[in-house]
């Protein structure tokens, strides 16, 4: 693997990175509560102000994925890598049509708004399922992702070095989670959003500065120094949808919209709102913050394709994931003072962005078991049981996550972020429009929704080509991929909706009632 940084300015940057990491450290558990009182643990007693807490959504979307998957995707495959960053503004914009009635349902977990319509234990059991589903997934990503990074910074690619990478950085963010609470995660989370940004506009001017501030010649340079001149800038590059190209894409773009839009914690963020029209203002701050993001997102992926070559990036990376330290690392001459502070800088963002983005994740996975699992029982659970609940969950969801991270070290995972976001997509997304825009849902709909989209999205994904048949496969070496596309949204989801119609028509027997504020006596969602 080639050294992005080099031995002369790894010392200095390594030095400045642990001390960033010691003083954040300091923080978070500076930050940390001994509060019993499980409402404030999840949601900050509905305390966060529409400004704080758009900062706060938008750091959410500055996951390891986007900062380094999606910016690769672009510099190596130009135009599909672009449109991909594009799908997470879009789904802010169709969850800030939502943001209002989430918030006045009175609910902050998947349980809460799987039992609008629909009352008793089952409808918490599925949304606990689905959010497992989710979330194990992105836990297990994220953190191997966050290993690479990591052993990329201190110049060490060997296969152990990863490993020790994952397990160390991991190790670390489980005990951020383990004494996080909401509100401590989200100061965390508003930190990581003005370093990112600012570090990811350093880069983008001082690009456009090596390029004499020609736009026109980074982007003509960009794609000269592809691994395809002529294709760069053309949709079907990227060989995951290079087959059935139109219908491919579609299947991509319906996957991530709605998978993002049905997040456990973005949906848990909108429940943190004071009230239903402050859960919109968060939700127009969050989408405006993230278009910045995604902007500067694709102007370093394209920067760095023009400063360092697609094919230099490809040797370090083959997913492109060292593009942003590369472009540090390439865009000043060597043996700079600003260049080790650039280098340093992306370190830290990437530190901050591992940190944040997986202990949302395993937070929100944590409160859907102590929350919709445990204490379903009208209550009758002591809010102390539910917070040891919760922290020991977030124990256990970190270890569960290290072991396969590192076991599955070796292998390509694709199929792993495909399959959560295409049960958010499926299973979420379509029980959220039937339990607001349709009284005649209930029980047996959400049922055959959410076991009926979870069966059709595991079989797709296993038939389709990220699991066999092609070279990013888990199983490049076997063929049974019968399903042509790379994501099951095509299929899967028009598939719950017709499954939860035809349960709702088959089952006219359960309840349909509103039950908007929850069986546990939720607080409605008034204006305060």
């Amino acid at each position: 693997m080639h050294d992005p940084i080099g031995s002369a300015a790894r010392g200095p940057v390594l030095v400045a990175f642990f001390v960033f990491i010691g003083l954040a450290l300091l923080w978070v558990f500076a930050l940390a509560t001994h509060d019993g009182h499980a409402e404030e643990l999840y949601v900050a007693d509905r305390s966060l102000s529409p400004l704080f807490n758009g900062f706060a959504m938008a750091g959410e979307q500055i996951s390891v994925l986007t900062l380094f998957a999606t910016s690769g995707a672009i510099a190596l495959f130009g135009y599909d890598g672009y449109a991909a960053a594009v799908d997470s503004v879009i789904a802010l914009g169709f969850l800030l049509l939502l943001a209002q009635k989430v918030r006045d349902s009175g609910g902050y977990t998947l349980g809460d708004l799987f039992s609008v319509r629909a009352s008793g234990p089952a409808p918490r059991i599925a949304a606990a399922v689905v959010a497992l589903a989710i979330t194990l997934p992105m836990l297990v990503l994220q953190l191997r992702a966050g290993g690479i990074i990591a052993a990329m910074l201190i110049g060490m690619s060997s296969d152990a070095a990863q490993v020790l990478c994952t397990v160390l950085i991991g190790g670390l963010v489980v005990c951020f989670a383990a004494v996080a609470d909401l509100k401590g995660a989200s100061r965390m989370q508003v930190v990581k959003v003005a370093v990112t940004l600012v570090t990811l506009a350093v880069l983008a001017v001082l690009s456009l500065k090596k390029f004499s501030w020609d736009a026109g010649s980074l982007f003509s340079a960009a794609a000269d120094k592809s691994v395809a001149p002529d294709l760069y800038l053309s949709p079907g590059l990227w060989a995951h949808i290079s087959s059935l190209v139109p219908l491919n894409v579609i299947s991509d773009h319906i996957v991530v919209i709605l998978g993002t839009t049905a997040m456990p914690h973005l949906i848990l963020r909108v429940g943190a709102s004071r009230c239903g029209r402050s859960a919109r203002r968060t939700m127009s701050i969050a989408v405006g913050l993230t278009g910045a993001y995604v902007l500067l997102l694709i102007a370093i992926g394209f920067a760095a394709a023009a400063v360092v070559g697609g094919r230099d990036i490809g040797m370090t990376d083959v997913n492109g994931q060292a593009s942003p330290i590369l472009l540090a690392s390439g865009v000043l001459g060597n043996g700079s003072a600003m260049r080790v502070a650039l280098i340093t800088a992306v370190a830290c963002a990437a530190f901050l962005v591992i940190l944040t983005s997986v202990t949302s994740v395993m937070f929100a996975a944590a409160v859907a078991l102590a929350h919709d699992v445990f204490a379903r029982d009208d209550g009758a659970r002591a809010a102390g049981g539910q917070v040891r609940v919760l922290r020991l969950a977030i124990v256990a969801l970190g270890g569960v996550g290290l072991t396969l991270s590192a076991a599955a070290h070796r292998y390509s995972l694709e199929f792993l972020a495909v399959f959560s976001m295409s049960v958010a997509a499926t299973c979420v997304a379509p029980v959220l429009v039937f339990s607001f825009f349709w009284k005649g849902f209930n029980r047996g709909g959400l049922l055959w929704c959410v076991y009926g989209g979870l069966l059709v999205c595991t079989v797709l994904t296993v038939l389709s080509p990220t699991v066999s048949g092609s070279a990013y496969a888990l199983l490049p070496g076997t063929r049974f991929d019968w399903y042509p596309f790379r994501t099951p949204g095509l299929i899967s989801v028009p598939a719950a909706f017709v499954l939860g119609w035809l349960g709702s028509r088959n089952s006219p027997g359960d309840a349909g009632a509103d039950v908007r504020h929850g069986e546990r006596g939720l607080p409605a969602g008034r204006d305060v």
